[in-house]
């Protein structure tokens, strides 16, 4: 399974938590592998100040299984306004699974991806995401899994969506081992 990271002005742990999660299991298992990906393919700074230099740009991005979009304000102010962003998403939804960390349900809405299916976020961006009337929204939840796209509430529900990814994927087995490598509760 090769996952795709988005990136672009974001909260760290939105990203952070899922590539800790995927990065654990691509050693596990040597069945996953993780990529980084911007728009440009240029380095992005992150909310508190983390650099990445992401590994793809939009235009040599090679396929990916599942498409994760962070949140953060990035995602509020930037990427849910920017159509090279949505269409990217939207092309990359065609083949690919998505999920969102966050605030990245607003730019998942957005591009039309949560069009009739079930979606959380932040539950300060509840009512944002409720904006979208094709959008079940969900609140009160870590996370909302979907056969197509997925998406959790706040930051470190990252973390726990990531893990039920991996449960879908590859089975209870690999998310023990996981959870003990990282030492992430029970």
């Amino acid at each position: 399974m090769r996952v795709g990271l988005l990136h672009f002005d974001v909260e760290e742990m939105d990203f952070v938590g899922p590539l800790e999660v995927f990065g654990v299991a691509s050693t596990l298992t040597k069945q996953v592998e993780v990529t980084t990906l911007s728009k440009n393919g240029g380095p992005v700074r992150c909310r508190h100040g983390l650099r990445v230099h992401p590994d793809y740009s939009f235009s040599n991005c090679p396929s990916v299984d599942l498409l994760v979009v962070p949140g953060g304000r990035g995602a509020r102010e930037w990427a849910m306004h920017d159509p090279e962003t949505l269409q990217f998403i939207r092309d990359r939804s065609l083949k690919a699974h998505v999920a969102s960390i966050c605030t990245g349900a607003l730019v998942l809405a957005e591009a039309g991806i949560l069009d009739g299916q079930k979606a959380t976020t932040h539950h300060k961006h509840i009512g944002a995401l409720q904006r979208y009337p094709k959008v079940k929204v969900v609140s009160g939840v870590q996370y909302v899994s979907e056969e197509y796209v997925s998406s959790s509430a706040g930051i470190s529900a990252g973390i726990d969506l990531a893990l039920e990814i991996l449960r879908k994927n590859f089975g209870e087995a690999v998310v023990i081992k996981v959870r003990e490598e990282m030492e992430y509760g029970k």
